[in-house]
């Protein structure tokens, strides 16, 4: 549909900085097709579930006092058409589109009034600790299957190590207890130098290595950190962390700890398919 009078600039957001509370001017509120309101601010808190990755859950709370039912990625395009989520027909970060954080609500919201925003913080937190787990366990699981590498795959990490979790990912999901992640073994990863025989019997060797990794980490109570290039939703943002094996990067929208001691316990369950072509890794924090 076509929607002028939305703003043709990106949401700003403050939840890569840890964000969960702010005051706003509301921009726009749409009618949704299911009779619910789409609310779109200034500047906020809340995390949206991404329409091309979308692997962390939407953040819930309050919006003006109503619950937040649902927040989604919106896109105004370069002819003032409106599409919301998977609707989007580009990717996210298309220069040419608009960028909006649409907070999902029951009932209208005036365009120029100003909201108070407040985000589920508990809620919040164990998606933060789920996805700071979804990250370390992609460098533990890397640094376990490295010897398996019988070339150079022409992807590493920021630890020098092949990079198995991107050059394998089928799917990456979380929620509030743990993070999923599924591999796929097939004849395109072992063409790049994978070495799959055998993965079988030693998987119990792998997970004892990739969760002595994991324990180490937490112990050392590394700080997390995410660096933008700036306040607006599609800006490319990075998570950091400073590990006892050096420091460590991956890009990422989501949001995270600020320190591993915010973590008690973290712990990975590495599941191989019958026939050998998946992988499915399920990482569990326990918060302090």
């Amino acid at each position: 549909m076509t929607a002028p009078s939305l703003p043709d600039a990106s949401t700003q957001v403050t939840f890569p900085a840890g964000g969960v509370a702010d005051r706003s001017t509301v921009v726009a509120c749409l009618p949704l097709p299911d009779g619910r309101h789409g609310v779109v601010v200034a500047r906020t808190p809340f995390h949206p579930l991404d329409h091309t990755w979308p692997d962390q859950p939407a953040d819930t709370g309050t919006l003006g006092g109503q619950a937040v039912l649902d927040c989604v990625t919106g896109g105004v395009g370069p002819e003032g058409e409106f599409a919301l989520g998977a609707d989007i027909p580009v990717r996210r970060g298309d220069e040419e589109w608009a960028w909006l954080v649409v907070h999902v609500v029951a009932e209208p919201v005036a365009v120029g009034e100003e909201v108070e925003l407040l985000v589920d913080a508990d809620r919040r937190a164990a998606l933060c600790a789920a996805h700071t787990g979804c990250h370390l366990l992609a460098l533990a699981l890397n640094a376990a299957l490295a010897p398996r590498w019988r070339k150079d795959p022409g992807r590493s990490d920021s630890h020098g190590n092949p990079d198995f979790d991107s050059l394998a990912m089928d799917t990456s999901r979380m929620d509030t207890a743990a993070s999923y992640d599924v591999y796929r073994i097939g004849k395109s990863l072992r063409k790049k130098g994978f070495t799959a025989d055998g993965l079988a019997e030693d998987l119990p060797a792998v997970t004892d290595a990739v969760n002595a990794r994991l324990a180490a980490w937490v112990a050392a109570d590394s700080a997390v950190r995410i660096e933008a290039p700036g306040p607006e939703l599609t800006a490319r943002r990075e998570w950091h962390a400073e590990l006892p094996e050096g420091h460590a990067s991956i890009f990422c929208g989501g949001t995270h700890l600020h320190h591993l001691g915010e973590l008690a316990a973290l712990s990975a369950e590495l599941r191989l398919s019958e026939d050998g072509s998946e992988l499915t890794v399920t990482t569990t924090p326990k918060r302090a």
